[in-house]
């Protein structure tokens, strides 16, 4: 294995009042945090004080549907900003930090979603991200004019789509298009405006884009993958991959993997970085940060827990089992227990109802550390030098409190190995991740130096 000669790069996940499913009864959140745009202000100038990479907002456009009794004490998704509208607003009182946010293909237009991240990528000088869901959420369906959502096949099949459809209307101006010269009377040139002319299964698309090409070319593109259908697009079109890894060795395995199969696409390693999210709780000592966990565990009322397994084992049924004995062998196969690998870690040790959503809901899915800065660290690096990532989305299981501690005592101790950064290295989210500047298709070389436009822009931000 050769040596790495890169830094880490990380993310901060927020989830309005912190990733614990409980986080928001704590007093160290912020309560109103849904609807409070100086909270928001306030966690991404402490991200970007720390040189995170980027901030990342996750999306749903419906509330949760299920058990009322339950979700009237889980306020997650049931009332928040539009991320994109959100990130605008944050991208004028920060300077290097990528702005980064969801938007599904199931229940969008391509033209939208290409409008949105490229208004986003100039507003910021050039730090946008698109994370591209096909949504998890059955009840968006019903916002659209849909009694269900589409079938598994078919919207990664219409996501597919959808992305290539997108990054054909960021490149319906090439980079130097836009003239501007009052002598001539010239605003553009027409030879450098491109009609995109879509027409497939799902889209049928004109084309040209009216906002210019975005600084980076294209915004940076990320997936969450998980099944075999989601690896195969995040292959095709991620630059950033988010998924849930919780033992080193399954996590090289799926790094190796889908850096490879990357390249039968002709992309090579350095074309996609690898973040799982992470959780992190910082103690004094290890037993402190048991004690953090405990208490947060103690706030999860069992309505909320059931109602929060519920969803991730599929739409089980919970509300008549007792808590504190194992789930039913009929609710979920023994098969699946194993080979689902966003909860297969719930089933070790035979554990109760009670245990199992504990469990899910300090992390929800994602891998858990805790202990002192030191411990932690180590385990960021271990996975790190040992190509089981590329980095970490950091998900504070409290908001702005995790936030505050990861920053004070973990991001310093990474700093001191030489790990992560000390200062931006770049001026956009592309360049601080180290991605390449796509060039646009009517272009004839592979890679294009930042453009005049994009230059332009920064100026105008400064």
């Amino acid at each position: 294995m050769t040596r790495r000669n890169d830094q880490m790069r990380l993310g901060a996940f927020f989830h309005p009042t912190g990733h614990h499913v409980a986080a928001w009864l704590d007093p160290g959140a912020q309560i109103d945090a849904g609807t409070n745009f100086q909270h928001y202000v306030q966690l991404a100038q402490t991200a970007e004080k720390a040189k995170f990479d980027l901030i990342f907002l996750a999306d749903a456009i419906a509330t949760r549907d299920g058990n009322l009794q339950a979700l009237r004490r889980w306020p997650q998704y049931m009332a928040y900003f539009d991320p994109v509208t959100l990130l605008a607003a944050l991208a004028a009182v920060t300077r290097n930090i990528g702005l980064v946010s969801t938007a599904t293909t199931s229940f969008n237009e391509p033209y939208h979603v290409a409008r949105k991240f490229a208004s986003l990528d100039h507003i910021s000088g050039g730090r946008s991200g698109w994370n591209v869901v096909t949504s998890s959420n059955a009840s968006e369906a019903f916002n659209f004019g849909r009694d269900a959502h589409f079938g598994h096949s078919e919207r990664y099949e219409r996501a597919d789509e959808f992305v290539k459809v997108v990054k054909g209307l960021w490149d319906s101006w090439d980079d130097d298009a836009f003239v501007r010269d009052r002598a001539s009377s010239l605003y553009f040139d027409p030879e450098k405006l491109h009609f995109l002319n879509h027409k497939d299964k799902h889209f049928s698309v004109r084309g040209p884009l009216n906002v210019a090409r975005p600084p980076q070319g294209y915004p940076v593109i990320f997936q969450a993958s998980a099944s075999d259908t989601g690896k195969e697009l995040a292959a095709q079109i991620a630059e950033v991959i988010f998924t849930p890894l919780h033992e080193l060795e399954h996590a090289q395995k799926f790094y190796r993997e889908l850096k490879d199969h990357a390249a039968k696409y002709g992309r090579n390693d350095d074309d996609l970085v690898i973040l799982p999210g992470l959780n992190v709780v910082v103690g004094t000592s290890e037993a402190d940060a048991d004690e953090k966990i405990k208490y947060l565990q103690s706030l999860i009322h069992p309505d909320v827990g059931k109602e929060l397994l519920s969803t991730a084992l599929g739409g089980m049924d919970l509300s008549s089992c007792d808590p504190d004995e194992p789930l039913p062998d009929h609710i979920i196969s023994q098969e699946e227990r194993k080979t689902n690998s966003r909860v297969s870690y719930l089933f070790k040790d035979k554990p109760t109802l009670r245990q199992m959503y504990e469990r899910f809901g300090t992390g929800r899915g994602q891998r858990t550390v805790k202990g002192t800065p030191s411990a932690i660290v180590d385990q960021m690096e271990n996975w790190f030098i040992n190509r089981g990532v590329d980095g970490y989305l950091i998900q504070p299981p409290i908001l702005p409190a995790g936030l505050d501690e990861f920053v004070e005592k973990i991001i310093p101790e990474l700093q001191n190995r030489g790990l992560f950064r000390t200062e931006y290295t770049g001026r956009t989210l592309r360049e601080n991740l180290g991605l390449r500047r796509p060039a646009s298709r009517y272009a004839a070389t592979a890679d294009i130096a930042p453009s005049h436009e994009a230059d332009l822009v920064r100026k105008q931000m400064r």
